[in-house]
Formats: C-alpha cells, sequence, structure tokens
C-alpha cells in the first residue's frame, strides 16, 4: 500500500509503502515507480528481510530519494546504491553497500558479514557492531574513496583484500577487538582501530602504528559524522577522539607477488 504524504505542485513527494505482503521484487518496483513520478522520501513499514533494498534506483538523470525503513532489510541492502540516502531503524543483514557506488547508508542496530563489500564510493555508518568479513574488497574508484564507521566491533577477516578506502572501528564499549586475520591479503586503503590490536591478530602484510595529525583530521571528520547521525548516543566526541587508535596500512601494493608467474 502506498499513501500520499505530501504533494508540491501536484507532484507528490513523500510516500509509504507496508511491506507486509510484498516479496523483493514488488517492493524495488515500487520504489522505483515511485522515484520516476517524483517522490523524494518513502518510510518502508513493516520489512522483513526483502533484498537488494535500493539497488534498481539508478537514472542517467541521477534523480535522488531517501528511504527509511522500519524492520530489518535482508541481504544486499544498498547494493550498487547510485546517490541515495538509506536509514535502517534496526538491524541489517549480511551484504550492506555491495559494490556501492555513492551515497549513505545509516543503520541504527547492528548489521550482519561482508559489510561493504566491494564498495567504491559513499559512506555507511553503523551504530552497532558488525560480523565477518566487513570491507572485503573495499575499494577507490575513479577518485571516490568509500567511509564504513562502525560504533562496535567488528568479526574475523575485517578488511579483507581491502584496496582502498577508509574503515573505523570506534569500540565505543570498550570491549577490546578479539578480531583475528584482521587485514589479511590487505593491499590498500586505511583502517583505524580505537584501542589497540596485537600483532598476531593481524595478517603477515598489514603494519599496526600510531596515528599521526593527518589521521586525527581523518577521524574528527567521520567521528563527528558518527556522532550526528547517532544523536541518542550522546557521545563524548572530544572524548572519542582523545582515545588511543591504531592505523592499520599494508605493507605491499602487491602482497602476493611472490605466488605467480609474472
Amino acid at each position: 500500500m502506498v499513501m500520499a504524504a505530501a504533494t508540491r505542485s501536484g507532484i507528490e513527494v513523500d510516500a509509504e509503502i507496508d511491506a507486509t505482503d510484498l516479496v523483493t521484487k514488488e517492493l524495488n518496483e515500487r520504489l522505483r515507480v515511485l522515484m520516476l513520478s517524483g517522490v523524494k522520501r518513502v518510510k518502508l513499514r513493516n520489512v522483513y528481510g526483502q533484498r537488494y533494498i535500493g539497488t534498481r534506483l539508478y537514472t542517467p538523470e541521477s534523480l535522488k530519494m531517501e528511504i527509511e525503513i522500519f524492520g530489518t532489510p535482508g541481504n544486499d541492502l544498498a547494493a550498487f546504491l547510485c546517490g541515495h540516502k538509506i536509514t535502517v531503524h534496526g538491524n541489517a543483514q549480511d551484504g550492506v553497500g555491495n559494490t556501492m557506488d555513492a551515497g549513505e547508508v545509516i543503520v541504527k542496530g547492528r548489521a550482519g558479514d561482508v559489510l561493504g563489500f566491494s564498495m567504491r564510493g559513499g559512506e555507511i555508518y553503523v551504530r552497532e557492531s558488525c560480523g565477518y568479513r566487513t570491507a572485503l574488497h573495499m575499494k577507490e574508484y575513479e577518485g571516490k574513496r568509500p567511509v564504513l564507521v562502525v560504533g562496535g566491533r567488528a568479526q574475523d577477516f575485517l578488511g579483507e583484500y581491502m584496496a582502498g578506502g577508509i574503515v573505523i572501528i570506534l569500540d565505543l564499549e570498550g570491549q577490546t577487538h578479539e578480531a583475528n586475520f584482521i587485514g589479511t591479503g590487505m593491499h590498500g586503503g586505511l583502517i583505524y582501530l580505537r584501542g589497540s590490536v596485537e600483532q598476531s591478530q593481524v595478517g603477515d602484510q598489514v603494519d599496526i602504528s600510531p596515528i599521526d595529525d593527518a589521521d586525527r583530521s581523518v577521524l574528527d571528520r567521520y567521528v563527528t559524522g558518527f556522532d550526528e547521525r547517532f544523536p541518542e548516543m550522546e557521545m563524548d566526541r572530544e572524548e572519542i577522539l582523545s582515545s588511543p587508535f591504531v592505523r592499520l596500512t599494508p605493507r605491499s601494493k602487491r602482497p602476493y607477488s611472490d605466488l605467480y608467474a609474472y
């Protein structure tokens, strides 16, 4: 069901969809039709596992729409996202931001595995923790630099085969990082961890370094962005920024070059 919430010069700008009885294909088709008809903001109610939300919203004219999701979206939320904004009032399943090109995703809960997989642009903010293989093969593309900020912790294989972008793991509850195999195969990008990790927790291809003033500037920008998106947390931004952080960087742009014959 679609309900108009407001109109402007006869063009619908706000809408609401009850997704209770809609399968993935139907829900995504309705979103595309609404965007093409001029809708700028959509609220999705009763979302229960529908996948690929936000995927079919590319247009040559670069139309933009904001989507608020109430419920739990299924795998590959915001896959191939091209400039739209999606806010999830709850948790998200696996593959959020798969090959995301531009835009913003805000998850006001936790996210599942392979968060930011092959992400090449835009920003993702997750209030709580995330699963395994976060930022797998994240990359930079034609001047775009993807950013992922997580308020909690990540599981094993964070930044696996990471080729570009910025990942910030804040561990706001101070539980310490227990993930292993961090940065395995990493050959580009930056990972910032609040707190510390042991060398045994990271891949052989990764260096652990203290942060410098340039890093502080990056953290200031995105921790401020995180704070703005989750005001309900009432976090002390200055306290977070003054906390110890470490920077993880790859030792080589071709960590497995010795395995090839050329």
